[in-house]
């Protein structure tokens, strides 16, 4: 009787291929190490803005209001229904959506046109050195740097209507209004709150600006003096056109930033905003935390989210041939 003994496989056990296995292990670790980091953020990011994002588009789709607040599974279906509410334009919950929607969108293109502007004139006056720029840097970062509650309801205080600031240099002491203003209730909240937006955000334009206009070579600037351009043809031809992918970035931030602003028009108003400065993002948390309806809030959400998508993406498309245009 013959009995066959399993042999085990033989190993190289070489100097070769010892450092061979070491070097590929090494590989291994060197390409799996930043995934590894990236998994914490990466699964925060999901259980922070993708879970809620999930769960908030499901609202959307049913009847919840608050009879159903203890146990919001068990909300019946609406399908599109609060969808057709939202954009029924007719009816007074549609009419006041849209209207909303136009406060916003005024808001926000003057708010990112002031912002960007003051900016950039901030920093381009910064460029050239002079005693005290340090000190004028760190002060015009301030506004940016504040809390967002601590700096909001510091102008509330300005803005109050007996013994606020603004009324008191405005009429008192400038003598431009015949009487004290209403800042923070009828159509002038609407000044108030974009003074504040615009206050609170030029400082980030004067930062990236600032930031964008260390790469633009001196040397352009130089020339462009020997050959007789002044201040205004340097900015127009060297710098507005070096700045253009920083400025491309630049605005789309801010826009979505103060499109989707709710901090400052809910600690400068209240739950309650006045009808001259409702922002959608107010009027949203109106909809779904006052009148108890986080169906139909849930639902002008997600159109305000596909709004932004839609928005980005064409910003995005005409900016990309923008620039491959002026490349050729």
């Amino acid at each position: 009787m013959t009995t066959t003994a399993l042999k085990e496989p033989v190993r190289d056990t070489s100097p070769g291929a010892a450092r061979e296995t070491r070097r590929r292990t090494g590989r291994i670790r060197r390409v799996g190490l930043p995934y590894l980091l990236l998994l914490p953020a990466l699964l925060l990011e999901l259980l922070v803005h993708l879970v809620p994002m999930v769960i908030g588009i499901v609202m959307s789709f049913k009847e919840l209001t608050q009879f159903y607040i203890r146990d919001w599974g068990s909300a019946p279906w609406s399908g599109l229904g609060n969808y057709k509410v939202s954009v029924d334009f007719d009816a007074p919950v549609g009419e006041a959506l849209l209207h909303s929607f136009f406060v916003t969108v005024g808001f926000t293109l003057l708010s990112v046109a002031l912002c960007w502007l003051i900016g950039t004139a901030a920093a381009v006056f910064m460029q050239d050195a002079f005693r005290g720029r340090g000190l004028l840097r760190a002060l015009f970062l301030v506004p940016y740097a504040l809390p967002v509650y601590a700096a909001v309801i510091t102008w509330v205080f300005m803005f109050q209507h007996d013994n606020g600031l603004v009324n008191h240099v405005l009429h008192d002491q400038l003598h431009l209004t015949d009487k004290p203003s209403f800042w923070l209730i009828g159509d002038n909240s609407f000044y108030a709150l974009l003074t504040v937006s615009v206050w609170k955000g030029w400082p980030f334009a004067f930062l990236i600006v600032m930031a964008g206009l260390q790469n633009i070579p001196r040397e352009l600037y130089e020339a462009a003096a020997l050959d007789g351009a002044g201040m205004w043809q340097q900015i127009r031809r060297i710098t507005l056109p070096s700045l253009r992918p920083v400025n491309q970035v630049l605005v789309l931030v801010l826009f979505l930033w103060t499109f989707n602003d709710f901090n400052t028009p809910y600690v400068l108003f209240g739950k309650a905003a006045p009808e001259a400065a409702d922002l959608i993002s107010v009027h949203i948390y109106q909809a779904s935390f006052v009148t108890w309806n986080f169906g139909t809030g849930s639902a002008m959400s997600v159109l305000l989210l596909l709004f932004l998508l839609v928005v980005t993406g064409l910003y995005l498309l005409f900016t990309s041939r923008g620039r491959r245009a002026a490349d050729v």
